[in-house]
């Protein structure tokens, strides 16, 4: 048991931790973030040469979130700097955050038709569900003007629980070997808002931690396959109820997110507010 905390346990906080001060580092330092993202797309040779990128998910999956992360990182420097021209008066649109909402349910749609393909009809109940739930843009989205022009969305508690085990168990199905390193880029999102008191910044932490998660495998691709490798924990019973599980608890959901806006409760609830 000791060795296996060693293997698994250990790694995994420390790789948690890193991927917070990731996330801090990209908070703070919104310009460098923005042209560090950038950056990446020179990568791209890497990603073909590695093989660490095969089929439609995968591509589909990483430029769906690299693109729109190095998309943020501009309009973050619009917000924060007020920055003068047509380009920049342009990152500062309403659309861009119709546009992250989009990103966001895109990716989630992704992941949920792959969840249809490969069986899982319940957990894609799920993800249809999240999809469903996403707080509306503009109003409870915001670019924040400063100090460092943060993505500020107002999920409720529940919506991320819901899809923190809702995409466990997906890629608990589609790449158990990831599996993993998986849960550590989901309860570093989880955790990093909690430590800071401040549960709007969830989705900003989960883009960075996804994008950074997605850029080291399609680089190293053997590199967590070698440091925390989960293909053995795979069970497809316990898949099943679990997708079971993911499904109970987005039924209910939905009729509360529903009846949350229906009575103008959302205001309040959405953003933790007392009324």
């Amino acid at each position: 048991m000791g060795g296996i905390f060693l293997k698994y346990g250990l790694t995994m906080i420390i790789y948690i931790v890193i991927l917070m001060f990731i996330v801090e580092v990209m908070r703070k330092n919104y310009r460098f973030s923005s042209w560090f993202w950038l950056g990446t797309l020179l990568t791209f040779p890497l990603w073909i040469m590695s093989g660490g990128i095969t089929g439609w998910f995968r591509w589909v999956k990483i430029l769906s979130v690299i693109l729109p992360t190095i998309i943020l990182g501009f309009s973050r420097v619009a917000n924060a700097d007020h920055n003068v021209g047509k380009v920049w008066d342009f990152l500062r649109g309403n659309w861009m955050l119709w546009f992250l909402y989009g990103i966001l349910f895109l990716n989630i749609t992704e992941a949920t038709i792959k969840d249809l393909q490969m069986g899982n009809y319940y957990n894609a109940l799920a993800g249809l569900i999240l999809c469903i739930t996403i707080p509306y843009a503009p109003k409870y989205w915001k670019i924040e003007n400063s100090p460092n022009g943060d993505l500020l969305v107002y999920t409720t508690i529940m919506w991320n629980f819901l899809y923190t085990t809702w995409n466990m168990a997906f890629v608990y199905a589609e790449g158990a070997t990831f599996f993993a390193s998986s849960i550590c880029i989901l309860l570093a999102a989880e955790i990093y808002p909690l430590i800071k008191k401040r549960p709007e910044l969830y989705v900003i932490a989960r883009v960075y931690t996804l994008a950074t998660h997605l850029l080291v495998r399609a680089i190293v691709p053997e590199l967590f396959p070698k440091i925390m490798n989960s293909s053995t924990w795979y069970h497809p019973e316990f898949m099943k109820y679990w997708g079971i599980i993911n499904a109970i608890i987005a039924i209910p959901f939905v009729f509360w997110y529903t009846w949350q806006l229906h009575t103008g409760k959302a205001e309040y609830s959405f953003k933790r507010l007392k009324g």
